[in-house]
């Protein structure tokens, strides 16, 4: 759920940090506003970049942020979190897409959803985040239909995969519903020129995502017998890594087409710590944290012996992430486990001093010149 930008503070710097977790906070309490409590539990790191993506092309007011109150999550202190329209369009696709993610776990029949009441109370909460979704992105002009299409096409897609069928195919879905959730954000924004580069990296964006997850879980996959993409489509990882490479490429070069007003945190997070994500499912990074891989640039491209525990189900997941929030684990932890996934995750505040895997001088690659690095913790070129 908390999705594959997991940006290192110390690549970051202060003040990105700061916005970044302002953004988080933002779509948490927007999920709250409008929908309650539970829907707090659909927050994901990923969904964030739709509201940094909409401020990050219109003008800066006073008014774009508010004082929160103090919350387990920032171990009870209050911050500056984003409102808005952005805060909101995030909170809609992420309920969404939520909600699809519930029902392939019933229909997968996990954990506790293999019983029959549970399972039921499970669609129940699936429709309602259906329906409040919905409601949330027609106050905005967008048409969550889009979303819920890619979702239902997905299976049929699945089914008729095998191999030889391009991995492509099957990531289709997902990077359609992405490139119309990155497009609205130009609207939003009042730049409708914007939407056609947004809209190319929402869709690479999306192939990105769909990739990392099955590289990611390809192990634990085969192992329970559960349907992966890789696997069913023959696609091995030196492909996939390719494939990846080149959507982290694409979005750099679409990004150079978008009119921000202040694109940094953007560009951070969609130019620099993709090419992270990527080194990290693939293993082939090292950073100085003492928990973190110390596979280096020249390491294996995957790692077969790393122990997968069993992912939790809906339900289990939920209680586990409530236990991480009342228990500051998930913004404090130097390391906690995923409440769904069960993977090692950073806590969001944790320090990186001395990380030697910030690769600063690569942003030139995609800014044609080396100012760009002042947006990576002021490192230089």
């Amino acid at each position: 759920m908390f999705g594959i930008v997991r940006p290192c503070s110390h690549r970051l710097g202060e003040g990105l940090k700061t916005e970044w977790m302002a953004h988080l906070c933002g779509l948490c309490l927007a999920l709250r506003s409008d929908h309650g409590q539970l829907a707090r539990v659909v927050t994901n790191y990923d969904g964030l970049i739709v509201s940094v993506l909409t401020e990050a092309q219109t003008e800066r007011t006073p008014g774009r942020r508010r004082t929160a109150g103090p919350c387990p999550l920032r171990a009870m202190r209050t911050a500056p979190v984003a409102k808005g329209e952005g805060a909101r369009l995030a909170a809609a696709v992420s309920l969404v897409l939520a909600s699809a993610k519930v029902r392939d776990h019933v229909a997968d029949r996990d954990g506790l959803l293999a019983r029959k009441p549970v399972a039921l109370a499970a669609r129940r909460v699936a429709r309602s985040w259906d329906r409040a979704g919905a409601r949330t992105g027609a106050s905005l002009g967008f048409d969550t239909a889009v979303l819920l299409d890619a979702v239902d096409r997905q299976g049929a897609i699945e089914a008729l995969a095998g191999p030889g069928t391009s991995v492509l195919t099957v990531t289709e879905p997902t990077e359609t519903a992405t490139a119309a959730a990155f497009a609205h954000t130009a609207h939003l924004a009042g730049k409708p020129h914007n939407a056609e580069p947004l809209a190319e990296a929402g869709r690479l964006f999306g192939r990105l995502a769909h990739l990392l997850d099955a590289v990611e879980d390809r192990e634990a996959d085969a192992a329970s017998g559960a349907w992966n993409p890789l696997a069913a489509t023959g696609t091995d990882l030196t492909e996939a890594r390719r494939l990846a490479d080149d959507a982290v490429h694409g979005i750099r070069l679409a990004l150079r087409e978008v009119d921000f007003v202040d694109g940094k945190l953007a560009h951070v997070l969609l130019a620099h710590e993709l090419s992270q994500s990527v080194n990290r499912s693939f293993n082939t990074v090292s950073c100085a944290h003492p928990h973190q891989g110390s596979f280096g640039p020249a390491g294996p491209a995957f790692d077969p012996e790393r122990p997968r525990p069993e992912p939790r189900g809906f339900f289990a997941g939920c209680a586990a992430f409530l236990g991480l929030c009342c228990t500051c684990k998930l913004c404090c932890a130097d390391q906690y486990e995923g409440p769904w996934s069960r993977k090692k995750r950073e806590g969001c505040c944790t320090d990186c001093d001395g990380c030697d895997c910030c690769d600063a001088c690569s942003c030139c690659e995609c800014c044609e010149c080396c100012e760009c690095c002042a947006c990576v913790g002021g490192a230089s070129c």
